[in-house]
């Protein structure tokens, strides 16, 4: 099957580090191992962060003339007419400008994954874009979800025929190799103690929700009683990192900034520390929390979104409400005075990533899925 790949939110092939574009290869990656000829069919980027009516009006004009052009080259017999259009991550802030129409003149089904609904957007300065997403739910064959919390209001938004599909955030990999002299090699780069808990947080540091989980965490590791041992290391940089400075100031001693790593060195890292610690504020899943479980870390993170779908309360990690700083130092703690507890917890996690997680799973799935709509 010859499919039509794209993001509208964010490029897969952009080279600026993100979860979201992490998440497009990988499925670019699953439907290429099951058999199928997937090309990137546009770069266009729909976003509009500031509900500004005149790039919205301007973005769609952009979208309608990339329809028509690819359209055009597909009835010329210029490119070959896909037998799909796969759009991934649609939500009111990057509406699907171009996916709907192309697969509609072509006779195609339409297929997304990764849509969110918020009605609360029906009215102000997204309306229109809300409701462009709401007309491309009713056109879709199969929506593929990532995100058990966001069935409710997205299912009900498809048309007659349409799918709604669950399977679970992957990587490709697997399973990942346990390197024992990671942890003594980081400690003697930044000079922390033997038998000193490390700990991990992964986040870039941009204005908004991610600074957010930064502070929380910041105030959490106040909360740990001042006796206790441990050390964090920071993988992640941007706009925000003096701000991200500043939160930690109180233990300068501890905290260990990075900045930007590249996969290989985050991959080691995760070999390294002991515990993963995140937020996870406003976060749909995290692919960090689920790249540290695949490589036996145990998770300390926020209950929200899609998290509880990769962290198993209890089996592989803690969670606590989203923004409780307090119960979030106490999930904490309980792992930093237990740490045989943080070791069963974090070989539960990599169990449970190689055997619900990866790949080759969902390229199955996914491969059965579409094979199943009407041409």
């Amino acid at each position: 099957m010859r499919i039509a790949f794209y993001a509208p939110l964010k490029s897969p092939d952009a080279p600026t580090p993100s979860g979201d574009r992490r998440m497009a290869r990988l499925l670019m990656a699953a439907l290429r191992a099951g058999g199928h000829d997937v090309f990137l069919a546009s770069r266009l980027r729909s976003r509009d962060g500031e509900g500004d009516p005149e790039r919205q009006a301007h973005l769609v004009r952009l979208g309608a003339r990339f329809a028509d052009r690819f359209v055009e080259r597909c009835e010329s017999g210029r490119i070959p007419t896909p037998d799909l259009w796969f759009s991934y991550h649609l939500y009111y802030k990057a509406p699907d400008l171009i996916g709907p129409a192309v697969a509609r003149r072509l006779g195609i089904p339409y297929v997304v994954a990764e849509a969110s609904n918020a009605p609360k957007r029906a009215g102000g300065p997204w309306a229109d874009s809300h409701h462009r997403i709401l007309d491309a739910l009713g056109q879709a064959a199969l929506v593929i979800g990532f995100n058990s919390r966001d069935k409710p209001c997205v299912a009900p938004c498809l048309g007659p025929g349409g799918t709604y599909l669950e399977i679970k955030p992957f990587l490709d990999g697997l399973p990942y190799q346990v390197d024992s002299s990671a942890g003594p090699a980081l400690r003697a780069e930044l000079g922390i103690a033997a038998g000193e808990p490390l700990l991990l947080a992964v986040g870039m540091m941009r204005p908004g929700v991610k600074i957010d989980s930064y502070r929380i965490l910041a105030d959490a590791l106040s909360r740990v009683p001042a006796e206790r041992r441990w050390a964090l290391v920071i993988a992640g940089d941007g706009a925000g990192r003096p701000e991200v400075e500043a939160c930690f100031s109180p233990h300068r001693a501890r905290v260990h900034l990075l900045g930007t790593v590249d996969v290989a060195r985050l991959r080691f890292l995760y070999q390294a520390v002991d515990i993963l610690t995140w937020p996870s504020i406003n976060e749909a899943y995290g692919m960090a929390l689920l790249e540290a479980q695949a490589s036996g870390l145990p998770v300390v993170a926020g209950d929200v979104g899609g998290v509880p779908d990769i962290v198993s309360d209890g089996e592989t990690g803690l969670l606590c409400p989203e923004g409780d700083a307090v119960a979030f130092a106490e999930n904490l703690d309980q792992l930093l005075l237990d740490m045989d507890l943080a070791r069963t917890l974090g070989a539960a996690g990599r169990e449970q990533a190689n055997r619900c997680h990866s790949l080759e799973s969902i390229a199955g799935q996914l491969t059965v899925a579409l094979q199943a709509l009407p041409c």
